[in-house]
């Protein structure tokens, strides 16, 4: 139950960022691994896609119980 929780607040903090925010996170990413886009590549990503990408991150780099 806990981890849906998580999940759920993670989800909707990440659905309430604009792009500009959504770039900057995933470009500064630290995690277990780093993420490597080029500016070139995440300009042409809808926000949609920029948010995927960024949960997807954020998910996969947590500890998995």
């Amino acid at each position: 139950m806990a981890a849906s929780k998580c999940f759920e607040r993670e989800a909707t903090s990440i659905a309430a960022l604009g792009r500009h925010e959504l770039e900057r996170r995933i470009k500064n990413f630290r995690g277990r691994f780093r993420l490597d886009f080029t500016e070139d590549y995440l300009n042409r990503l809808s926000v949609d896609r920029l948010r995927h990408i960024l949960l997807a991150a954020v998910m996969n780099a947590r500890p998995h119980n």
